[in-house]
């Protein structure tokens, strides 16, 4: 099984997982990455300037893809 490594990215700060997960495949680390962004971001606190959170996923060889969350707050017009 590969392991494929979850890295946190908050904004500019980026948080590398050492370990990693041993995965069937690449839809397991898909599914894993989203599951993983969606229960961190109910933490988020809104943000005037906009928040951007993300899982940058990697195996051995380099970089595979990236699941992302922005959160804007959006103010009516008046």
């Amino acid at each position: 099984m590969p392991r494929y490594y979850f890295d946190i990215r908050d904004g500019e700060a980026l948080s590398v997982d050492e370990e990693g997960l041993h995965l069937a495949d690449q839809r397991a680390a898909e599914v894993e990455a989203a599951l993983s962004l969606a229960d961190a971001t109910t933490d988020l606190a809104p943000s005037a300037d906009g928040r951007d959170l993300a899982i940058e996923v990697r195996s051995a060889e380099g970089p595979i893809f990236r699941v992302s969350f922005l959160f804007e707050a959006a103010r009516p017009n008046n």
